[in-house]
């Protein structure tokens, strides 16, 4: 008698939740009028499960399909949208799924956040995929849009039924290498830096392409794979400004309409108050000109009704005048927006590193005499050998431009200061070397001005002005290398190689995925309008049209190892090894803020990547098998930073100390670090006499009419010598967007979604992680308030909060997001 298959085929009731493009939806380039919407037709949407268990033979053993089902009963809450859908799923024959498909039969995209599964019964958990992806109309894509279960699987632990979709997936993203990518595709790839002169527009917008050579080696950026200019091949064309938040890149890795709204928002104001004062002064003679710091208070709040004004930043509120103390001009060395430029003093007379064939003799001209005396007594070697005295050295770095600036758009100084560690933890400045280029041609060494602190007449004054030249290299150096190269361009690598190589169900994916957020976009946004030819860094800060190449040279001596924050400083000798220590390294500044809230930072990071890494892999012969991981490292080497390919000093990540070690300091270069020389931008720099990007002219000889002037009015003087206002407001427009947190900001220790995997010890160890950040909150306020710590709040009596890990939105000057994402 033949048997009866009576097996009942039970239904599995879901959730979807989506979001439908908005009218300020800048990521496509068909943005609705404000006025359109459109609806979603759910039955034009349509899912497919995928088993994860039993493979279709015919299909090289992917997991069977479940049948087709549609979307119903839209239930909408703002931009929101909850749909119900039901799966015809047979447990027995096909087992728990492990994916599904979706094909959007619409006409336009919409944002998939989540697919939810009810459990079938009490005894099973829900089934989540958390998506947080565009899906387009279907046509638009070469093969289905695949979303895999919250799971986190190695790609040998992967279940077979699975395996096939997780390699294809991959495959889909790395693209072919060719033609212009278009808005809805979701291809990574790599391309050199050829994309910031515009050599179409003339020869003085013709700028070297970075990355790919000897010369100019670089990281590399995402391909965009837009057509040669037609003034040079080696060029990729433009596009224009007013498209810019069109540029290519992957679509789930531009901002949301949330972040899209903030930015454009902050950008719109912070043209209106650069335009507004120029408009109100329209015949005025002094329109280029600050006569007094009077003048220069006038352009923040509280302001004239109906008069756009700047918020007042952090270095000011307190005290107006504070920031030309030399304790604070030191204090901003080891808490202001670049604490990570000073280094130890191992020798006097500093040397240089420049070829003496090229650049003759480059030792600095400072004397015993000329700082002796201000040592407590010491002798400078004494000094030297108890680790009290430190410089900022840009010297090295400046004097192969000096010549070309100061002959062009600028004029600059190659500088040397050294500071004395005094009894109190705070630095003083004993003497500031300022140099230029010989006039009878480089190979005749350097002509040198060295000035010592002093308070009154001419002599305070030029002590003053030498202080801005410090800080005008101080402000390039940290906009173009600490804050650029070392976070932004560096970081880019990271994510594309990532999202090529491995698959979202890998767990250093999804360890690593929520710092990757938004970088890719605000790097190709900064390459379309900031750092291009004739763009505001160009304009803002001393290198001018050299301000990229300069980053080139610097990425020269980029080592990745060297991005750990103890190795780091260690290396700047600000710091020795010390194994007793709690953080391996024991500081010679104690009252170091950025250190000593960094390293707090530092081992909570790799506290919580030890324990995430030692979930997954149990043994290092797990991860020297895992081939996702061993190709992403060898692809982010060979390829992302191509141009350090054959360095020494890459790890070989065939251990998991190397895995921890190098996806702590991935984590460390993309929040923390970015952090420290971000936000603080606006807070230190929006007030330009304290943070000046440019001057004008050099400093006044004895005998000129400026000199003459200098003695009669310093304060004219010295803000004849620096940005002018026009620059300067177009400079400190810039910041306040730079240094703004958006309402959507994800921070260190929070992740966009509690459902990001349903790997329970997971969850559990990132709750300890977030537990030590409040922790080290708590620490943060506690030093803040002890007035033991002299550098946490300065003369300005402005709290350093820079790594302080959470934030409101706004310009808060605290706040660690997860990624680089302004």
């Amino acid at each position: 008698m033949a048997s009866t298959d009576k097996r009942e085929i039970k239904m599995i009731n879901g959730t979807v939740l989506l979001m439908k493009k908005t009218p300020l939806d800048l990521g496509s380039s068909q943005v609705l009028a404000p006025h359109e919407t459109y609806e979603i037709l759910g039955h034009k949407v349509i899912l497919q499960l995928v088993s994860s268990v039993n493979g279709d033979q015919g299909k090289a053993l992917k997991g069977k399909l479940g049948n087709p089902s549609h979307l119903r009963d839209e239930n909408k809450s703002g931009s929101e949208s909850k749909f119900c859908v039901t799966f015809e799923w047979d447990h027995e024959v096909l087992g728990a799924p492990g994916a599904f498909i979706i094909k959007n039969l619409n006409t336009s995209e919409f944002y998939l956040k989540s697919l939810t599964l009810e459990a079938s019964d009490p005894s099973q958990d829900t089934v989540q995929f958390v998506c947080n992806s565009w899906v387009y109309p279907a046509e638009k894509y070469k093969s289905d849009r695949i979303f895999f279960v919250n799971q986190a699987w190695l790609p040998s632990e992967t279940p077979a039924a699975l395996l096939v979709y997780r390699e294809e997936e991959l495959l889909s993203l790395r693209g072919n290498g060719t033609g212009k990518l278009q808005e809805w595709d979701r291809v990574y790839d790599y391309d050199c830096y050829n994309d910031l002169g515009d050599p179409d527009n003339g020869p003085l917008y013709a700028r070297p392409v970075l990355g790919g050579s000897v010369e100019y080696p670089y990281p590399r950026r995402g391909r965009t794979g837009r057509p040669p200019s037609k003034a040079d091949p080696n060029s990729e064309s433009r596009i224009p400004q007013i498209a810019s938040f069109a540029i290519y890149v992957p679509r789930d890795e531009k901002f949301s309409p949330l972040k899209m709204t903030d930015v454009l928002s902050n950008a719109q104001k912070a043209i209106a108050q650069v335009f507004a004062p120029q408009l109100a002064s329209l015949g005025n003679l002094s329109l280029n000109e600050f006569n007094s710091f009077e003048d220069v208070l006038k352009v923040y709040e509280p302001g004239t009704p109906g008069f756009l004004k700047y918020p007042t930043p952090h270095v000011i509120r307190e005290e107006k005048s504070a920031w030309m103390s030399d304790e604070e001009f030191g204090r901003e060395t080891l808490a202001g927006l670049n604490p990570v430029c000073i280094t130890g003093l191992k020798e006097f007379p500093p040397t240089s590193k420049l070829d003496p064939k090229i650049f003759g003799d480059q030792t600095s001209k400072i004397t015993r005499q000329q700082i002796q005396n201000q040592l407590d007594g010491m002798t400078i070697e004494e000094a030297i050998e108890v680790n009290l005295l430190f410089i900022l050295n840009y010297h090295d770095i400046v004097m192969p431009y000096a010549r070309k600036v100061n002959t062009s758009h600028s004029k600059i100084y190659a500088s040397r200061t050294v500071l004395f560690l005094q009894k109190d933890g705070t630095l003083k400045p004993l003497a500031i070397e300022l140099n230029l280029p010989h006039p009878d041609g480089d190979q005749f060494g350097a002509i040198s001005k060295v000035f010592t602190p002093a308070e009154n007449g001419v002599e305070g004054a030029l002590w003053q002005i030498a202080k801005a030249f410090v800080a005008i290299n101080d402000s390039g150096v940290h906009q173009l290398l600490s804050h650029w190269l070392r976070t932004h361009a560096s970081v880019e690598p990271f994510v594309i190689a990532a999202n090529r190589q491995l698959s979202v169900l890998h767990p250093v994916y999804k360890l690593l995925h929520p710092h990757f957020r938004d970088t890719m976009h605000i790097n190709a946004l900064a390459r379309q309008a900031v750092l291009n030819a004739g763009g505001i860094v160009e304009k803002t800060v001393f290198p001018g049209p050299l301000s990229m190449e300069l980053t080139s040279i610097a990425y020269r001596d980029w080592v990745f190892p060297d991005q750990a924050l103890p190795a780091e400083l260690v290396k700047r000798g600000v710091a020795v090894e010390d194994p007793s220590s709690k953080h391996g390294v024991r500081l010679l500044i104690e009252d170091y803020p950025y250190a000593v809230d960094g390293l707090q930072i530092w081992s909570a990071i790799k506290s919580w990547v030890h324990e995430y890494i030692s979930l997954y892999y149990k043994s290092d012969d797990m991860l020297q098998k895992d081939a996702e991981l061993q190709a992403w490292w060898k692809e982010l080497r060979e390829v992302g930073h191509g141009d350090k390919k054959d360095e020494p000093w890459w790890p070989k990540m065939q251990t998991r100390q190397e895995l921890i070690d190098s996806v702590t300091i991935i984590i460390w270069m993309a929040s923390a670090l970015h952090a420290a020389v971000n936000f603080g931008q606006y807070p230190y720099g929006g007030y330009a006499p304290n943070r000046p990007g440019m001057s004008r002219r050099l400093i006044p000889e004895p005998g000129t009419p400026e000199y003459e002037e200098l003695k009669l009015n310093p304060v004219k003087g010295y803000l004849k010598t620096i940005t002018p206002q026009f620059q300067t407001l177009i400079g400190i427009s810039a910041l306040e967007v730079l240094s703004t947190h958006t309402s959507d900001e994800i921070y260190l220790g929070q992740r966009d979604s509690a459902e990001w995997t349903k790997d329970k010890e997971a969850l559990l160890a990132f709750e300890r992680f977030g537990k030590k950040l409040a922790q080290i909150e708590e620490n943060i306020t506690k030093m803040n308030n002890d007035k033991k710590w002299k550098n946490r709040t300065g003369p300005v009596k402005m709290p350093y909060t820079l790594l302080y890990p959470t934030s409101e939105p706004g310009l808060t000057a605290k706040g660690i997001p997860n990624s680089i994402s302004i």
